[in-house]
């Protein structure tokens, strides 16, 4: 409800003349601003912002008068005796009268064309600020995007276009919207490398959220590399850098098992700091090719984030994924070859066929060298062959594996022993010898 002493006020306004009637309006926002009762201030600065726009005071009046409700808006930021109370309540008052200002601006469209700073200012020190101090990030995101950067009336620099689109960026994620993170994170690589040198900061807030968005999307080796990338930065702070250093591991955890996952583990194990981290003694199993226990694996899941443990096409989380393929290059490590229901047993799967179905698909993509016998339902393990990687690397062709070569030697070795008793008992009895065999 407006105050009583407002209404007054404004009622006196058609008194004044035209000329005089901008500074009867500073005059009354001054008054609002002097002695500010929250339970009027928003009511008092929207009945002012109607009976201004109601006037045709012109666009440098207007400005200016914007400009005044702006700066009156701000002034409550300083807060008060309970910082809490005035903070919530705040940033509702932005959210009001901040609204009803930018309503009237965009319902004229002279006003809309020249007040585009004014504009600015409102999303992005009200509008976008009020919705952030409510964790109403996806709202405060939206609003900044509102803000015109290619206006004819504004010029904008690349670095004011990096750092609005690192904060559109970082709201989304908070929010876990990496996808439409990822749109605004395109816009800003075609303009990263024109700030990026002068300004270090604004390039690991950059490096920083493509980091997260490539976790949020589950691409966790890639992720891991670039929050490892930052943890080396010196500038940030050493806590900052052993936070990330923990993101860095969780995702090379979190990796699909195979050679690039393992030179991913290799540096980040190599790392003294990593020995101080919570997460260290799971870097180090994995590292190390052993076989990790249920609760070594749910100890480590209370510290991965929502998205981290989401749940997967196939039914099972992203860690649960994880936790198999790696434990099957641990069982690769220690068998030459075993039984689809062993090797299920030791991962911890319903079935064998399941366990079939997992190794089939390492070997397929690159990442565990083995063969699978379906017949007989044995996987062969090829300690000898490294996969690479590379799509189909892991495969061993029976004919080149280390278990069929062991074997042909075995057949050979039986042969010769075979071969050289025939002659010796030939030699001793001669008689054994068939009439007509040449020799004989």
């Amino acid at each position: 409800m407006v105050s009583s002493e407002v209404r007054d006020l404004l009622a006196q306004v058609p008194n004044w003349s035209q000329a005089d009637r901008p500074a009867a309006f500073r005059t009354i926002i001054t008054t609002i601003t002097s002695s500010p009762d929250p339970s009027h201030f928003a009511a008092d600065l929207k009945a002012v912002t109607d009976a201004i726009f109601l006037e045709s005071l012109g666009v440098v009046a207007t400005r200016a008068l914007v400009i005044d409700l702006i700066d009156a808006l701000k002034s409550l930021a300083s807060g008060g005796p309970s910082v809490d109370t005035i903070n919530s309540t705040t940033s509702s008052i932005w959210l009001d009268v901040g609204k009803a200002i930018q309503q009237h601006i965009q319902s004229n469209p002279t006003l809309a064309t020249s007040l585009v700073d004014q504009t600015a200012t409102i999303y992005e020190d009200l509008l976008a600020a009020a919705h952030e101090s409510q964790n109403s990030f996806t709202d405060a995101a939206k609003t900044l995007a509102a803000i015109p950067l290619d206006s004819s009336q504004r010029r904008v620099t690349d670095k004011y276009k990096a750092d609005l689109w690192i904060r559109i960026i970082r709201n989304y994620l908070e929010d876990d919207d990496a996808t439409s993170a990822e749109t605004y994170l395109n816009k800003l690589k075609n303009i990263i490398h024109n700030v990026a040198d002068d300004n270090p900061v604004l390039n690991l807030h950059f490096k920083l959220s493509a980091a997260r968005i490539q976790d949020s999307n589950r691409q966790f080796l890639a992720a891991s590399q670039s929050y490892y990338e930052i943890s080396l930065s010196p500038a940030i702070a050493e806590e900052e850098r052993l936070h990330t250093l923990s993101m860095a591991i969780k995702c090379a955890v979190l990796a699909p098992a195979g050679p690039p996952r393992s030179r991913v583990l290799a540096r980040l194990y190599k790392d003294e700091r990593s020995a101080s981290l919570e997460e260290f003694g799971i870097l180090e199993k994995m590292f190390l090719d052993r076989l990790l226990a249920r609760a070594e694996v749910e100890k480590f899941a209370q510290g991965l984030a929502p998205h981290q443990l989401a749940t997967t096409s196939d039914g099972s989380t992203v860690l649960a994924k994880a936790m198999v393929e790696h434990n099957l290059l641990a069982v690769s490590r220690l068998y030459r070859n075993i039984g689809f229901d062993a090797l299920g047993s030791w991962l911890g799967l319903d079935s064998g066929n399941k366990a079939e179905e997992i190794t089939a698909r390492m070997i397929e993509q690159g990442r565990l060298a083995g063969s699978i016998d379906q017949m007989d339902r044995i996987i062969y393990f090829e300690s000898g062959l490294e996969a690479s990687g590379e799509k189909g690397s892991g495969r061993a062709e029976v004919p080149v594996g280390k278990e069929m070569r062991r074997q042909d030697g075995m057949v050979q070795a039986l042969a010769e022993d075979l071969e050289r008793i025939t002659d010796d008992l030939l030699v001793e009895f001669p008689q054994l010898v068939p009439a007509g065999v040449p020799g004989n």
